[in-house]
């Protein structure tokens, strides 16, 4: 089986450039950004998510002109011929599009692997060298960005609006205390049920009356004081 080379392609242009060597090994990295919210009472903050952060891929792309290569019966370089030109191709991916005002998306693919990305970082490493001084080999570590517009995430991630409120129709007999322990697993916890639906007595309730549960912790508007 032929040895499936990584490919770099200008989603601009449409223009494909051949990995020479594949890389020995690749670095993806992706983060989330969370706040911190401080609550008098709690142990520790509340953490409430903020944006999640572009990936990166990261990986050392090899290139060597000492011989002469070939793919598909083309010639791709002859033998000891400037390395340069080869690293300019990748490094020609950073300059800005006269048409879209910017450096191209480009396409990394390898094998399973898809990455729509930018081109961030390029840092050339030359490291051999013929008598005359002409670099014919060199190890050019990149960093790719991950590019994501808005259509492209409306169409993979169809949200929907987070709503952590719950309702409690109440029955026969049910008391505050008993609804606690049902959906707060305390029946202590029954205060924050009665400021939410400002409950003046909560010895009664009227059986059908819709109650709303806020999520704990449930911090007193009134007080400050926070139920958890």
């Amino acid at each position: 089986m032929a040895l499936e080379k990584a490919l770099l392609t200008n989603r601009v242009t449409k223009e494909t450039i051949q990995v020479m060597f594949n890389p020995e090994e690749y670095s993806l990295n992706r983060d989330n950004n969370f706040a911190q919210h401080a609550i008098p009472g709690l142990s520790a903050p509340i953490l409430q998510f903020v944006n999640g952060n572009m990936q990166t891929l990261e990986m050392e792309l090899f290139l060597d002109t000492y011989e002469a290569n070939r793919s598909n019966n083309r010639v791709l370089n002859q033998a000891g011929s400037d390395v340069r030109e080869l690293t300019k191709k990748i490094t020609d991916l950073m300059n800005i599009d006269r048409t879209t005002h910017a450096p191209p998306v480009v396409l990394f693919t390898w094998g399973l692997l898809s990455f729509t990305c930018v081109i961030a970082r390029a840092n050339q490493h030359f490291v051999m060298f013929m008598p005359d001084g002409t670099p014919v080999r060199a190890r050019v570590q990149v960093t790719l960005n991950e590019f994501r517009d808005v259509d492209l995430e409306a169409k993979e991630i169809k949200r929907e609006t987070a709503d952590f409120t719950k309702f409690h129709l109440v029955g026969e007999n049910e008391t505050l205390s008993a609804i606690a322990g049902q959906l707060y697993g305390s029946p202590r916890l029954w205060r924050p049920i009665a400021l939410r639906n400002h409950v003046e007595d909560p010895r009664f309730l009227a059986v059908g009356t819709r109650l709303v549960v806020p999520q704990l912790p449930y911090r007193n508007p009134d007080t400050g004081e926070v139920y958890q």
